[in-house]
Order: structure tokens, then sequence, then C-alpha cells
């Protein structure tokens, strides 16, 4: 839980050095700790600040141990007043 209140502070420090949107991007097994991140802030720490929107994505990888290619998901979360 520590890396994800690290997170949090970074969002509250950009907003708080004044910008109207933070994005919160993930892929792979990080997209859950993108959405803790959003919920964490939104409800705990910046009640003013609201979920913009979500986009929902599959990038193609290239492995760099097998040389093919997989597909991942990622998560871009957009936060703002």
């Amino acid at each position: 839980m520590l890396g994800r209140v690290n997170y949090v502070l970074a969002c509250l420090t950009q907003i708080n050095n004044g910008s109207d949107v933070v994005t919160v991007k993930a892929r792979g097994r990080a997209i859950s700790r993108a959405v803790d991140v959003a919920q964490v802030l939104t409800k705990r720490f910046a009640t003013d600040i609201k979920v913009q929107s979500i986009s929902i994505n599959t990038e193609q990888v290239k492995s760099t141990m097998t040389g093919g290619m997989s597909n991942v998901s990622s998560i871009e979360i957009k936060l703002g007043k």
C-alpha cells in the first residue's frame, strides 16, 4: 500500500501546483494499483476531485524474452475538478 500512497501524493502535488487534470495510466498487473490510486485520491484526500473519464485499451507489446507479440491491457483515468 505504501507505493500507492506515493502515487496519490504525486497526484496531489500536481493538483496543488495548478494542474486542472491529472492522468493516471497503467498496464497489465498495475491496473488495480491505478484504480486504487484514483479511488483513494477522490474519496479521502481530494474530495473535490472527480473522475472525468476512463479509457481502456489493449496494446501489443514485443516480448524481450521470446521476441513474440503479446496483448497487454491498459487503463487511463483522468481526474480533475
